[in-house]
């Protein structure tokens, strides 16, 4: 369960050689001979080249939505994903590897199948079609289309809907716990906060007793750590309204399975959004949250562009985003001036835009002034377009909701 919501290729997977509750062994390989081991054991190399790439762009998002809803290390397991069919795909520890579909997969690894607007890689499922049938994608039917004369995403688009798209080209890079590594409790700010707001509103649709929290405002404030205790009691937690590792791995735990994200028919994530509103900021002053979202959008490009170093996210126009907004001024050949007007806010919304990332506009409030609606900080309006230029240059000394000198 990410609190970012960019999925990732990790480098490596941890499989376990038997069922989740099985005394078995626990094997960690690198995604792509995973996925490798995968393909040679489910199906056949001599089947067309669009049918056994179908199914290895199947088998990749699978294995990613594992990863990214944290499906078993929520259950307090310590592995990804198991080798029984039953539950998952065939892994055969030390078993030789096809040739073609090694070069497929060197090909096809860091991409994965998607719902259109969804963030979450398609859990998606398939069978054999012969003895067993299910709702995903039939191994030996993906054949049969493909001697029909089909292409890959034609034939996924016929067990899938023809609403899937294809993320390609995918960061790589380590597991990452969703966990923040430290208790989130009264005073926390931040956007591991924020997630655990948007859980907890989700899980209260299933659990009424679960006051609901508003607004979703990344603040740890007594509506929160009354969720958390409701949270809490009711599942049989201790009831400090504290989120340590294990009510953090429960909430996951419950949001993954409300919400479905681990199903082929899921709800589908789009996006933890957040209320920017003006908090004790006067017209004449930067509004809002600006340096914040300067800093998200950063954040995100950085796991694609290894060149934009990672950040935190505390509203403070530092050193650390200076150094950010230089390396993607640089990467856009743009004057590297650690500012950032007009035109860099532009450039940097723009390539945040094109990349595989779902934000939907409504999910986001902002302020009315910041949207050229004059002095009227009671007034908010959706945006049309998630990061408006507040209007004025931001640069090294700015902090949000601060008067600025400049």
């Amino acid at each position: 369960m990410p609190v970012t919501i960019t999925p990732y290729i990790p480098r490596y997977i941890t499989v376990h050689l038997g069922a989740p509750g099985q005394n078995a062994e626990n094997v960690t390989v690198t995604f792509p001979d995973y996925i490798k081991n995968v393909a040679s054991s489910e199906i056949y190399p001599t089947w067309e080249p669009s049918a056994l790439r179908a199914n290895i762009l199947a088998q990749v998002s699978f294995a990613l939505n594992r990863v990214y809803t944290e499906y078993y290390p929520s259950r307090g397991y310590p592995f990804q994903i198991t080798s029984t069919t039953a539950m998952d795909q065939k892994f055969i520890r030390g078993r030789n590897i096809f040739e073609n579909i090694e070069r497929i997969v060197d090909e096809l690894f860091d991409d994965y199948i998607r719902r259109q607007g969804y963030a979450e890689p398609l859990s998606a499922k398939f069978c054999n079609g012969t003895t067993t049938t299910c709702d995903g994608l039939s191994q030996w039917g993906s054949q049969e289309l493909a001697l029909q004369g089909l292409d890959s995403v034609s034939i996924l688009r016929r067990y899938y809907g023809d609403d899937i798209e294809l993320v390609m080209d995918a960061p790589v890079q380590d597991i990452r716990t969703s966990y923040p590594g430290t208790p989130l409790r009264l005073g926390s700010r931040g956007p591991e906060v924020g997630v655990i707001q948007a859980e907890l509103n989700r899980i209260s649709q299933n659990y009424p007793a679960i006051p609901k929290i508003s607004p979703v405002d990344a603040i740890f404030g007594p509506q929160t750590e009354r969720a958390v205790r409701q949270f809490q009691q009711i599942f049989n937690l201790p009831v400090d309204g504290v989120v340590g590792k294990v009510t953090w791995y429960k909430l996951v735990f419950l949001y993954v399975g409300v919400s479905g994200l681990s199903e082929l028919v899921s709800e589908g994530q789009r996006f933890f959004g957040f209320n920017f509103s003006v908090d004790g900021a006067d017209a004449n002053g930067p509004a809002g949250e600006s340096v914040l979202l300067l800093q998200y959008l950063l954040s995100i490009l950085a796991q694609f562009d290894s060149s934009i170093p990672f950040l935190t996210l505390d509203g403070i126009f530092g050193p650390q985003t200076e150094q950010a907004v230089q390396a993607f001024q640089v990467s856009q050949g743009l004057p590297a001036t650690g500012r950032v007007n007009a035109e860099t806010w532009n450039s940097l919304y723009n390539a945040y835009d094109g990349i595989d990332t779902t934000v939907l506009s409504q999910d986001i409030l902002f302020p009315a002034e910041l949207q050229g609606l004059g002095n009227a900080p009671e007034v908010f309006a959706l945006s049309t377009r998630q990061t408006q230029y507040p209007g004025r240059e931001l640069g090294l000394g700015d902090r949000d909701t601060e008067r600025s000198d400049r």
